[in-house]
């Protein structure tokens, strides 16, 4: 299908994830560009039942694959992908999310490797430790709110507020942009900021519709019934199983159940009804939580910046590396992985609690079909043994869903949704009839623009199945360099604005690009000219002055140019000499009408004093074999034939010139010319020395001021001498400018670092000869 597609069309398909929550995998492809979104395992399945349909896409197609963040169903095939297939692409996710992931999948090979059958082949499994570490190294890392460009796609990560480090990805190929909200949350909760609207518009959204079109219940009402329900279990003498994720919603429900037992600290604490977190893996990665707090909200960090206490540390709560250093004796509550009761300590907890009555099962996070946890909030009277399953075991326990799942609900996204304001709109990561119920809910909510050019279309596709639809982008073209100025110069201000240095300007005209052309942009009798190139590799669309052409496409062939340029020059030829033979040592004389530069022989003058050529004082030179100066009558000619190399000496001389005339060293060399006294010169020079000195001073003093801010304040005392005096609390330092030393200063270690201070700015403003 994909050899039918057109040159416009964009097509999405879901390798995972479609009609179903679990192995999120999604591909996109436009303009010869390929992106994968995610690369996750089914927690309902095992080995390779669990994975994508990766078998369904030639993946070595695929040009850079973006992982949203480090939950098994997003992430966990990724080893797979990288070590096990043809995939060749580049792997991109946020810094948290690298951190944990490594974490969270060598405890996941672990897992899938216990009670093997040592007959069975060791392939089996779907990937290695050793394949992990390799894949590991491949992974690149991307901040926040930063754009990369990677073969022509473009990308910028957006924070989620799912789980630490989760992101949203907007994705631009030729124009195109692509939103992908991988799992969100809008909800402000107690670690965590809620997702944030990226600031472009995008013309195609992919959207989790992980609850449909349910809707939560007001986060306060649900943290009084989780503790009420808590409170009311282990003050029965019950026992209370909370299975979770080992990151993300874990560390949350941690922090609600610290603040209730410290806030009735003698109804429980005193009862010793203790809190146990059943995670060694968790306890390994809260350094990472630690790390990462700059991404967490207002209150965790200022928590860390006011009291430096750490909000991770708990005082109620136990960690537990496995089940042999449990003593059930009595009430208590258990957190324990993994969330959907497959395997692990939260089902053998759940094998050994669910006989009692008193005890209760506390279902906290979204629950997938198929799954353990699904399946136990329909009450069944038994349930199978996880090691045994011709052993069926009575259910006589509570079971209770209170949802804190970090997703959002019906509301939640249909206001995201309006605010994206994408015309096209890819439902994802729901199961079959919830997302039904969500693609109803937004065709009525957008009923009113059908048959307009701003109509909504809703997909939900299948898992294999091709979402294609036709984009006609307008053609934008980039101004870069020279081309910039000359329109500013002309006024052209509805084209480029004043403090702009590099702008995008439409072009009017076919589909079609040009290698290159010359474009003409008329307004109020004004032409502006360039040159059009086009990269069909990167998409990009350029328009640059035939100057700067060499210099922003360097693939580009093209003819030997000739730069001219006049500057105007108020001094003596002999002066700019001096200056240039200062600058440059390959300089050569190929003419000097009057031996200024006293290089010409006496006799060779006097042959050329009475040619009409000659008329005028003329000198001309030739610097570093190629760049020519001509000297006449105070305008200043300078030639060169165009490259890197000579345009940047071009430009170094140009800048010499423009301002030799009031160049130090030019007014010393002027005064002696001049017919004043000798004490006249003395007095110039010394005006002249006394300035610099006070140059250098003034660097240094601002120096100061920018690495001690307030805390640096400058006085002159009655001897004009220059001080300085820095206080940090109850240390302070004095500084002479003047003298450039330290004065008084009771602390050595301000006293070290204000001495630094003083070398670097000493170095900074020495002269280089």
């Amino acid at each position: 299908m994909s050899s039918q597609l057109s040159n416009t069309s964009f097509k999405f398909v879901a390798l995972g994830a479609g009609n179903e929550v679990g192995r999120s995998c999604h591909i996109l492809s436009y303009k010869g560009k390929t992106i994968m979104l995610d690369a996750g395992v089914h927690p309902a399945y095992q080995g390779m039942a669990s994975l994508p349909f990766y078998d369904d896409y030639d993946l070595s197609t695929v040009d850079i694959l973006l992982i949203s963040h480090f939950h098994l169903d997003h992430a966990a095939s990724l080893p797979y992908v990288m070590q096990r297939t043809n995939f060749k692409g580049r792997v991109f996710m946020t810094h948290p999310t690298k951190a944990i992931y490594r974490w969270l999948l060598r405890d996941f090979v672990r897992v899938t490797s216990i009670g093997e059958n040592s007959i069975l082949d060791k392939d089996d499994n779907l990937y290695t430790d050793e394949d992990l570490v390799e894949s590991f190294d491949r992974i690149e890392t991307i901040d926040f709110h930063s754009t990369v460009e990677a073969n022509g796609i473009k990308f910028t990560a957006f924070h989620a507020g799912h789980v630490l480090g989760a992101a949203m990805f907007q994705i631009e190929i030729a124009g195109l942009k692509v939103l992908f909200t991988g799992d969100y949350s809008r909800e402000l909760d107690r670690h965590l900021n809620s997702a944030e609207v990226p600031p472009l518009p995008s013309d195609v959204l992919i959207v989790e519709s992980t609850f449909g079109t349910a809707t939560h219940e007001p986060r306060l009402n649900r943290e009084k019934k989780l503790t009420q329900i808590i409170h009311s279990t282990v003050a029965k003498g019950g026992r209370v199983l909370m299975p979770v994720f080992a990151l993300g919603r874990a560390q949350e429900l941690m922090l609600i159940l610290e603040e209730y037992w410290t806030q009735h600290a003698e109804e429980l604490a005193s009862n010793q009804v203790p809190i146990y977190y059943a995670s060694d893996l968790a306890r390994k990665c809260m350094n990472v939580f630690q790390t990462y707090v700059n991404m967490m909200n207002d209150d965790i960090r200022k928590k860390f910046r006011d009291s430096q206490t750490n909000p991770f540390i708990f005082k109620h709560i136990s960690y537990l590396k496995n089940l042999d250093e449990f003593q059930d004796f009595g009430p208590s509550v258990m957190l324990a992985s993994p969330g959907m009761l497959q395997s692990g300590i939260s089902r053998d907890l759940l094998e050994k609690w669910c006989p009692e009555e008193k005890n209760l099962v506390l279902i906290t996070g979204y629950s997938v079909e198929g799954t353990m946890a699904k399946y136990i909030m329909l009450e069944p009277d038994t349930i199978p043994s996880v090691n045994n399953p011709d052993l069926t075991i009575p259910r006589r326990c509570q079971v209770e869903e209170i949802s804190f799942a970090a997703h959002v609900d019906f509301q939640e996204n249909l206001e995201f949704i309006e605010k994206i304001n994408a015309t096209n709109i890819i439902l994802v990561h729901g199961e079959s009839n919830p997302m039904g119920r969500l693609k109803s809910a937004l065709l009525s909510n957008f009923a009113s623009l059908k048959g307009t050019p701003e109509e909504v279309h809703v997909y939900n596709p299948r898992n294999s199945v091709d979402v294609v639809l036709e984009y006609k982008g307008v053609k934008v073209a980039k101004a870069l360099g020279n081309i910039v100025d000359e329109i500013q110069r002309e006024g052209v201000d509805s084209l480029i604005p004043e403090e702009s240095s590099e702008e995008e300007m439409k072009l009017e005209g076919t589909e079609d690009k040009e290698d290159s052309t010359t474009n003409q942009n008329k307004q109020d009798d004004i032409v502006v000219s360039g040159i059009l190139v086009s990269d069909e590799k990167n998409f990009d669309l350029n328009l640059v002055s035939l100057t700067d052409l060499r210099e922003h496409h360097t693939e580009l062939s093209s003819t030997i140019l000739k730069e001219r340029q006049m500057i105007s020059v108020n001094c003596k030829p002999e002066l700019i000499y001096w200056h240039i033979c200062q600058m440059y040592g390959d300089v050569t004389i190929l003419e000097d009408s009057e031996n200024v530069t006293m290089q010409i022989k006496k006799e060779s003058k006097e042959d050329n004093v009475d040619t009409p050529e000659n008329s005028g004082q003329i000198l001309t030179l030739q610097i570093m074999g190629d760049i020519k100066i001509f000297i006449k009558d105070s305008v200043v000619t300078v030639e060169w034939t165009q490259d890197l190399i000579s345009d940047t000496v071009a430009d170094s001389i140009i800048a010499i010139l423009m301002s030799v005339d009031s160049a130090p060293a030019s007014v010393k060399m002027s005064s002696k010319t001049c017919s004043h006294d000798h004490d006249n010169d003395e007095h110039l020079e010394e005006l002249e020395s006394e300035k610099i000195e006070a140059w250098k001073v003034k660097q240094v003093v601002e120096l100061f001021h920018e690495h001690f801010g307030e805390t640096f304040e400058l006085a002159m005392d009655d001897k004009e001498t220059i001080k300085g005096k820095i206080t940090m609390g109850k240390n302070n330092a004095e500084i002479n400018f003047s003298e450039m030393k330290i004065g008084e200063c009771n602390s050595n270690p301000l006293k070290g670092r204000v001495e630094s201070i003083l070398n670097i700015g000493a170095d900074l403003v020495a002269t280089l000869c």
